[in-house]
């Protein structure tokens, strides 16, 4: 039996270390990551492997990220202008008022937030894939 599709709330670094257990290797292209200024959001579509999902061929599924009340955004190692480059996200952390996002290659986000206030959603239907994520 397949793991249900994921839908997850962060409001505090343990909900956020969850997060990051379940977005790690997840694929990010850069054109689909937007800070929503006047909305104090920024929001982003990742193509994520399911770690929970045991079963052979693994599978991987797009999942909607949404983190809120965001005030600013700093990016380190890569450019917004590169809307065809593709990260590897590593790692989700709390960073003193802020949510860094840890790419490959030493690419990073920092969202500026106060409180921690975050969704996953997963998004359609997942599919299988040959390639799974190998760590030392």
């Amino acid at each position: 039996m397949k793991p249900a599709t994921l839908k997850l709330r962060a409001e505090d670094e343990e909900d956020l270390a969850v997060f990051s257990a379940c977005l790690q290797d997840a694929l990010a292209p850069v054109s689909d990551m937007e800070w929503l200024r006047e909305e104090k959001r920024f929001v982003m579509v990742v193509n994520r492997f399911r770690w929970e999902c045991k079963d052979e061929p693994c599978e991987r599924i797009l999942a909607g990220i949404c983190f809120d009340e965001v005030e600013d955004v700093k990016v380190q190692g890569f450019s917004r202008a590169e809307r065809t480059r593709i990260l590897e996200l590593l790692a989700l952390r709390r960073e003193g008022d802020a949510v860094l996002l840890e790419f490959a290659d030493g690419a990073r986000l920092r969202l500026a937030a106060p409180r921690i206030r975050a969704v996953i959603e997963d998004l359609g239907e997942p599919w299988p894939t040959r390639w799974r994520p190998r760590h030392p």
